[in-house]
């Protein structure tokens, strides 16, 4: 996956690789290594094993190993089994290069290995997904230190099934708007420099956001699903497959050479979107026309309030910032999220002001108007502290007390006093 693991975007294809595993229990183990660099990394475990609970319906469980150079070769050991006894093993966000060092001299990599050997299901995105190939990306050294771009040794797990690439998530990120940061932060400039120093026959597997493809290798297909493209770069040279093309694998290992013509659905497996269709899935979060992006949702959102306000339609005003707060805590497992979440934030703050300063000018009692929005601020602030994130409850706290509306928790419940913008 290239990002997005824990968004709505992927409850479908999450859905679809653990009904591949069969009907009985799937024995699911994620490991935790690429954020264990973090100081909130106990929280982003809890948050990731609470999303594939109660949104992809799965039980999964950490297997303890954040880091090798601790010592703890117990906790190693632990982990090394429960790997080799899971059905499916998850890896995310977090730092490639640091990812690398800790499992490096560990049994960590050949153990992985042993289970796309030996059957069941490797599931790595964005950070782990660049330690899978012949070369990775050291995105942090490169993009945020400022060191000269250039390849660090990955794991190689995909040279044994004929695919001896380097996989760049986020392919097409377009987060510098003003700069390219395209090719997982390296910008197209960056990646061509270093492009030929590939080792001879190695290619480019780039993945974009919210994107992913599905290398079954019993059947030897490769299905790709999500919202954009994985591309097959070779000597500066690309080949795209959309979303929702179901190639042999062979057009991965001939870099796209016959992807116009080998390009075919095999009949005997569902993809991600027929597997919830026979489930009579209606699910809307997981629909095919659901945003890439938490930023997607606000836009039109802000667009709602903005016309309900004009209109002075109060009720609408109401509804644009129950959604928006709505997408916020589907959103909020992401682990990726930054720029958006900050963007979602400050919309809900802008949308309360303004709804503030409507009803002072006449459009309605200003605790009937605000008061329904302040409910459902309230309510996602009892929620983020039920999680223990206090961080974010401080904030909604402070960012309702900078318009007006003083939060107090009491002995018998939390009260809120609405205080005139004069006082």
């Amino acid at each position: 996956m290239g990002s997005g693991e824990t968004a709505p975007t992927m409850i479908k294809p999450h859905r679809a690789i653990f009904d591949r595993l069969g009907d009985g229990p799937v024995d699911a183990v994620m490991l935790e290594t690429p954020f264990s660099f973090q100081e909130n990394r106990h929280e982003l475990v809890e948050r990731t094993l609470q999303y594939f609970d109660q949104t992809i319906g799965r039980e999964v469980r950490a297997s303890g190993l954040g880091r090798s150079d601790t010592g703890d070769t117990v906790a190693i050991e632990r982990a090394v089994a429960a790997i080799r006894g899971a059905d499916w093993v998850f890896a995310g966000p977090g730092s490639p290069s640091f990812t690398l060092r800790q499992w490096a001299d560990t049994p960590v990599p050949e153990t992985l290995a042993e289970k796309l050997a030996s059957g069941g299901a490797v599931v790595f995105s964005s950070a782990a997904a660049l330690t899978l190939g012949v070369k990775t990306v050291p995105v942090y050294e490169v993009y945020k230190v400022g060191a000269d771009p250039f390849w660090l040794d990955g794991l190689d797990l995909l040279s044994e099934f004929g695919l001896p690439v380097s996989v760049i998530p986020h392919y097409d990120n377009n987060e510098g708007q003003t700069h390219d940061t395209s090719k997982c932060y390296l910008g197209e400039t960056r990646l061509a420099r270093i492009e030929p120093d590939l080792p001879d026959g190695t290619f480019i597997l780039g993945v974009d956001e919210h994107t992913g493809v599905v290398l079954d290798l019993d059947r030897d297909t490769a299905e790709v699903f999500g919202k954009g493209v994985i591309t097959l770069r070779r000597d500066g040279e690309s080949v795209e497959i959309p979303a929702g093309e179901t190639v042999p694998i062979d057009v991965l290992r001939n870099a796209g050479e016959t992807a116009t013509s080998t390009s075919v659905a095999p009949a005997s497996q569902p993809s991600a979107d027929a597997t919830d269709d026979a489930n009579g899935s209606t699910d809307d979060a997981t629909d095919d026309a659901a945003p890439a992006t938490l930023g997607d949702v606000v836009r039109p959102l802000e667009a709602a309030f903005d016309a309900s306000l004009a209109a002075g339609d109060a009720d609408g005003c109401v509804r644009a910032v129950l959604d928006l707060e709505q997408a916020m805590l589907d959103w909020s497992a992401d682990t990726g999220l930054n720029a958006d979440m900050r963007h979602a934030r400050t919309a809900l703050r802008s949308m309360i002001v303004r709804l503030g300063g409507a009803a002072t000018d006449g459009l309605r009692d200003p605790r009937e108007v605000v008061g329904p929005v302040v409910g459902v601020v309230l309510a996602l602030r009892k929620a983020v502290r039920d999680e223990k994130r206090y961080d974010l409850s401080d904030l909604l706290r402070d960012e309702l007390a900078t318009v007006g509306i003083e939060v107090r928790d009491t002995p018998e419940g939390v009260e809120w006093v609405l205080h005139d913008a004069t006082e």
